[in-house]
């Protein structure tokens, strides 16, 4: 681990952190800005979180980028995402690689329009052999379509008599999500003083502890990031048994 904080204790660390980034309209709408101003000043605020989740040791990130809900906004600003999205593999994908980041995007990449989707599909497959830290980016994603899409794909195969339907569980449903082979989520965070999941990761999310911030994202520091980890250090996790420590189930 690199530059860890001493509060924090290594040996607690969240393994998956997801983070909904929001806040970016309001901080812009407070410099007398327009949205698309704070949308690229978000994007700042989430290097450093990558960063310092690669340098504390954190086994995945999930970020919150784009939903499909948020296909219903202007045109100019969905627009705007969408060149953001570009502009941010262009200035990382380097780096990233050259940390040994893995990129995986959740969501239906066939959706986005055509740069777009070969950004994503690039970033994945230049990526898939690292061993770093995991970086999930949700794009065009929706927590209940992904949740009807492994229905789906699970109805089918038992239907083709490629599994037996008693024989569907947890697990096997698990795998046919977007966060197939990741662990659950462990920590939650959101910014800017929200307090919902907004269809973001709700199967992943159900042991989650969740930390809700009054900041919003675009000033979102590593110094807070490291705040909110120590208060999930602070939790007591017990699923649903008995008092534990930090990453142990009962």
């Amino acid at each position: 681990m690199k530059d860890l904080p001493e509060f924090l204790d290594p040996q607690r660390m969240p393994r998956h952190v997801a983070v909904i980034m929001d806040g970016n309209g309001r901080w812009a709408k407070k410099q007398g800005k327009p949205r698309s101003f704070g949308h690229a000043a978000g994007m700042e605020a989430l290097r450093g979180v990558v960063r310092a989740s690669d340098d504390w040791g954190v086994s995945c990130l999930t970020v919150y980028a784009f939903s499909t809900e948020n296909w219903v906004r202007s045109k100019e600003e969905v627009g705007f995402l969408m060149n953001l999205l570009l502009r941010y593999f262009a200035s990382e994908l380097d780096e990233l690689d050259e940390k040994n980041v893995k990129i995986r995007i959740l969501g239906d990449v066939n959706g986005l329009p055509g740069p777009q989707k070969k950004a994503c599909e690039n970033a994945m497959a230049r990526t898939k052999d690292n061993t770093g830290l995991n970086l999930s980016i949700a794009l065009n994603y929706g927590g209940r379509a992904e949740i009807v899409r492994a229905a789906r794909e699970l109805a089918r195969r038992a239907a083709a008599g490629e599994i037996d339907p008693d024989a569907i569980d947890e697990a096997a449903f698990s795998g046919e999500l977007y966060t197939q082979g990741l662990p659950d989520v462990d920590l939650l965070i959101r910014t800017s003083g929200e307090m919902r999941l907004s269809n973001f990761l709700p199967w992943q999310c159900t042991y989650a502890e969740m930390v809700f911030g009054d900041t919003l994202w675009p000033d979102y520091t590593r110094e807070l990031y490291a705040r909110d980890i120590a208060i999930y250090q602070s939790r007591d996790r017990r699923f649903g048994g008995v008092k534990t420590q930090i990453g142990d189930k009962a």
